[in-house]
């Protein structure tokens, strides 16, 4: 409802007032750049005299200059030899490609895949005994405190029932 008042106000004698701004005298463009007012001429001469002897001077100076060599083409070996040694290759991975699990090929050493992470939580969780943090974090490449973290903090799978208050409330049995 807005809109529609606005617009009569709007599009109110809209021609009368579009030829109105039309037949308006333009006004004049400012001037283009000349000498300033108020500086003698010989002053101005002056300005725009070369000097001699500072052009000699300037000829005088020599300056070279080179591109500094890029940082990533210096060392290309011991850049490669450190990848190499900071990771490692997948222990497990998804058979088929869904979501794009699969284009991982290798992980940095310290960090673990998610179906590596799953793995290895459910690991824990059937053989508890077997599957120690420390066997975990030699087998991925962890540190020891973040795999003792990991199997501490981090449960798969596990659904958790919560009874009710009252026996009044619905449950569902499976």
């Amino acid at each position: 409802m807005g809109s529609r008042v606005t617009r009569l106000f709007r599009n109110f004698n809209i021609e009368n007032r579009a030829h109105r701004e039309i037949s308006k005298t333009k006004s004049k463009a400012a001037p283009r750049h000349s000498a300033p007012i108020g500086i003698p001429q010989e002053d101005i001469a002056e300005i725009n005299k070369k000097n001699d002897s500072l052009l000699s001077m300037l000829k005088d100076v020599y300056v070279e200059s080179k591109d500094p060599v890029p940082q990533d083409e210096a060392l290309p070996e011991v850049k490669k030899v450190e990848e190499e040694t900071q990771q490692r290759a997948l222990k497990h991975s998804l058979p088929s490609a869904p979501y794009g699990f699969c284009d991982i090929t290798v992980v940095p050493k310290g960090k673990i895949s998610l179906v590596e992470a799953l793995t290895a939580l459910n690991n824990h969780k059937l053989l508890p005994k077997t599957w120690t943090p420390e066997k975990l974090a030699e087998e991925y490449s962890l540190d020891p405190k973040d795999a003792k973290a990991l199997t501490e903090f981090f449960f798969p799978f596990d659904v958790i029932i919560i009874p009710p208050k009252t026996e009044e409330t619905k449950r569902i049995d499976s």
